[in-house]
C-alpha cells in the first residue's frame, strides 16, 4: 500500500516539477503580461537640470532613483523643440508634420483653447490602442493638443477622443498670463503692436473730432462717426481675446467639464498630484496607463510655499525640486500598492530648456548642460536632447546607461507591444520598440537616421553609423543668435525656423556627436576625409524620407490658431465664463 501511495505522489509531483522547469524566466514572464505604464513628462525641463545628468546643485533624488533602478538614455531626442508638435509626435509615434501638427508659419504651437486646430481625430494615439487592450487610461496635467473643431462641445481634439478614459488638467498649457502678478507672456510683441495701433487710430479720431469742434478741420459728422466706430471695433476685435487670456486659456477641466475658469493656481499642484494618486489607487486591480503631464517647469513656475527658496537656482530650481518631490510621491504610491514590479515607469521632458526666458536678471528657463541651443531650436542638441529614464524592476537591468540614439516617438511602439496591441498598418510609424535595447538583448538602436524639424522646415539630420559608432549630424539651417556670440535669440525670445532669422548652409555644417557632443567644431572636407560621402549618404536618406510624406491639413494654420468665440470652453453662458467647482473640495 505504501508503495502504491508513493507511486501516486510521484505521479502528481513529477509533472509539476517538469512544468516548473519549462517555465520561462521571470523577466520573460513579465514581458508577456500587461504591465501598468506610468509616463511622467516634464515641461520645458533641460537635460542639464537633473542630478543624474550632471547637475550637482538642483536636488532631484527621486528622478535620480529612477535612473539608479533602471535604464538612463543619454541620447534621447524629441521630435520637435516645442510643446504642441513634440507631444503630438510622442502620442502618435510619428513626426508631427505627418499629422499636420508642425507649423508653416511663426505660430508653432496651439495658441488658444478656442482655436480649431489640434491633434486630428483620425490619428491613433498609444492611449487609444491600450484602451482597446483593456487598459484603464488617464491623462493628468497638460494637454496642449486642442479641444474643439466646429462647436463649443464637439471635443474632437479632446483627450477623451484620443483614448483616455479620464482627463483632469489644463487643455492648454501653463503661461505667465495665468498668474496675474506676472508679466504677460502670450504673444507679447504682437500685443504691444495692437496697443500701439489702437492708440494711433484713437489719436487720429480724437484729433479729427477736436478739429471739427474748433472749426480747424472740415470733417463731416458721418465720417467722424465711422472713424469712431472703426476705432471701437478694432479695439474690441483684439481685446476680446487678448484682454481675457487668463479666462480663455487658463482653465482646468475634468473630462469634458470645466471645473475652474480661471484656474486657481495656488492649488493646481496639489490637485494634479491628488488626481494622479487617486487614479493609481482605483485602477490597481487591472492594467492601467497613467500619463502624468506636469505643468512644471514651464513659466510662471507655479511653486508651493513649501519649496520656495529651497534651491540654489532661484524660482526655477525651486520648481524643479518640487516636481521631483511629486515624482517621489507617485513612486511611493506605486510601492505602497505593491505595483513596483508590475509597472513600467518612464520619465522625460518634452524638449529642451528655454534659454531666452528671463525677467530682468532672473533666469526663468532651464539649462541644457553641455549642449548647444535650447527650446524652439529644431537642430541644435540643446533644443531636442532630453532626459529619458525607464524603470521596471526584474525586467530592465538596474543602473544601466545607453548612449544609443532614441526618440520620444519610440514610446508609442514600446508600450503598444507591451500591452499586446498591434501597430496601425495604414500609416508610417517613425518610432521603434525600445524593449530589446533597454533589456540589453541588442547592442544598437534601430534608428539609423533621425530628422530634426523646426516647424515644417528640416534643419538637421542625424546618422548613426553603427559599424563605426559615429553619430554624424548635418545642419542645413541654423538660427542666427543675438547678440552675436550668444547661445540663443535673446532679441526675439524664440529662435525662428525660417526667414531672415536663420542661416542656410551649403554645404551643411557637419559634426560628429560621438566626439563633439557640444557641436563646437564643424567638420569640412579638409578636416574629415569622408565628408562628401557622409553628406551624400544623409542627402539620399532625406530624399527617401520625403517620399514617405503625404499632404495633410495644416492644424497650425493661421485660421486654425486664431481665437474663435464659438469654440471657447465655458462653464457659464458665454461670455460670462467663471466657475470654481473645486472650491468646496
Amino acid at each position: 500500500a505504501s508503495f502504491l501511495l508513493l507511486c501516486f505522489r510521484t505521479s502528481l509531483v513529477a509533472p509539476l516539477i517538469f512544468g516548473l522547469l519549462l517555465q520561462p524566466p521571470l523577466t520573460q514572464l513579465s514581458i508577456v503580461t500587461q504591465p501598468n505604464i506610468v509616463l511622467l513628462m516634464a515641461d520645458d525641463l533641460g537635460i542639464g537640470d537633473v542630478g543624474c545628468y550632471g547637475n550637482d546643485t538642483i536636488r532631484t533624488p527621486n528622478i535620480d532613483r529612477l535612473a539608479k533602478e533602471g535604464v538612463k538614455l543619454t541620447q534621447h531626442i524629441a521630435a520637435a523643440p516645442l510643446c504642441t508638435p513634440s507631444r503630438a509626435a510622442f502620442l502618435t509615434g510619428r513626426y508631427p508634420l505627418r499629422s499636420g501638427m508642425d507649423a508653416i508659419n511663426n505660430y508653432r504651437v496651439i495658441f488658444w483653447n478656442a482655436g480649431s486646430g489640434g491633434l486630428p481625430p483620425n490619428e491613433t494615439t498609444f492611449a487609444k490602442i491600450l484602451q482597446q487592450q483593456g487598459y484603464s487610461t488617464a491623462l493628468i496635467g497638460k494637454w496642449h493638443q486642442g479641444v474643439n473643431c466646429e462647436s463649443r462641445n464637439d471635443h474632437c481634439h479632446h483627450p477623451l477622443n484620443h483614448g483616455f478614459d479620464y482627463f483632469y488638467g489644463m487643455p492648454f498649457t501653463l503661461i505667465s498670463d495665468c498668474q496675474p502678478t506676472e508679466t504677460p507672456e502670450m504673444d507679447r510683441v504682437f500685443r504691444r503692436k495692437l496697443w500701439l495701433y489702437t492708440q494711433m487710430i484713437g489719436l487720429v479720431t480724437l484729433t479729427a473730432a477736436l478739429g471739427r469742434l474748433t472749426g480747424l478741420i472740415s470733417v463731416h459728422w458721418k465720417t467722424l462717426t465711422c472713424l469712431a466706430g472703426f476705432s471701437l471695433l478694432f479695439f474690441i476685435s483684439w481685446f476680446s481675446s487678448y484682454g481675457f487670456v487668463q479666462h480663455w486659456n487658463c482653465i482646468m477641466m475634468r473630462n469634458h467639464e470645466v471645473t475652474e475658469q480661471p484656474m486657481v493656481t495656488d492649488r493646481t499642484t496639489s490637485l494634479i498630484l491628488r488626481e494622479s494618486i487617486s487614479f493609481i489607487e482605483r485602477s490597481k486591480h487591472k492594467p492601467f496607463l497613467l500619463f502624468l503631464s506636469f505643468l512644471h517647469s514651464h513659466t510662471p513656475l507655479l511653486t508651493t510655499k513649501k519649496f520656495l527658496g529651497r534651491s540654489h537656482h532661484g524660482l526655477y530650481g525651486d520648481n524643479v525640486e518640487e516636481m521631483d518631490w511629486m515624482v517621489g510621491q507617485v513612486l511611493d504610491v506605486i510601492d505602497k500598492e505593491g505595483l513596483k514590479n508590475t509597472t513600467l515607469v518612464y520619465f522625460a521632458s518634452d524638449h529642451g530648456g528655454w534659454l531666452e526666458r528671463q525677467e530682468g536678471k532672473r533666469q526663468l528657463g532651464g539649462w541644457n548642460g553641455i549642449y548647444r541651443g535650447g527650446k524652439a531650436m529644431g537642430g541644435w542638441e540643446g533644443g531636442i536632447r532630453v532626459p529619458g529614464i525607464f524603470r521596471w524592476p526584474g525586467v530592465l537591468p538596474a543602473g544601466t546607461v545607453t548612449d544609443e540614439p532614441t526618440s520620444l516617438m519610440d514610446i508609442y511602439p514600446t508600450v503598444i507591444h507591451l500591452a499586446g496591441g498591434v501597430l496601425p498598418q495604414d500609416r508610417v510609424i517613425d518610432g521603434r520598440d525600445l524593449m530589446p535595447l533597454l533589456r540589453g538583448t541588442v547592442e544598437h538602436s534601430e534608428h539609423e537616421f533621425l530628422f530634426h524639424y523646426c516647424g515644417i522646415h528640416l534643419h538637421a539630420v542625424r546618422w548613426h553609423q553603427k559599424d563605426s559608432g559615429a553619430i554624424w549630424k548635418a545642419h542645413y539651417m541654423t538660427p542666427i543668435f543675438h547678440p552675436p556670440g550668444a547661445g540663443a535669440c535673446y532679441d526675439r525670445g524664440f529662435c525662428p525656423c525660417f526667414g531672415e532669422g536663420v542661416t542656410h548652409h551649403d554645404p551643411p555644417l557637419l559634426f560628429d556627436l560621438s566626439r563633439d557632443p557640444s557641436e563646437a567644431q564643424p567638420l569640412s572636407a579638409d578636416t574629415e576625409p569622408l565628408f562628401e560621402t557622409i553628406i551624400g549618404k544623409i542627402g539620399r536618406a532625406i530624399e527617401e524620407h520625403r517620399r514617405t510624406l503625404t499632404p495633410v491639413p495644416e492644424q497650425l494654420s493661421l485660421y486654425n490658431v486664431v481665437w474663435k468665440p464659438w469654440l471657447q470652453p465655458c462653464c457659464g453662458t458665454f461670455p460670462f465664463c467663471w466657475c470654481d467647482k473645486e472650491g468646496d473640495n
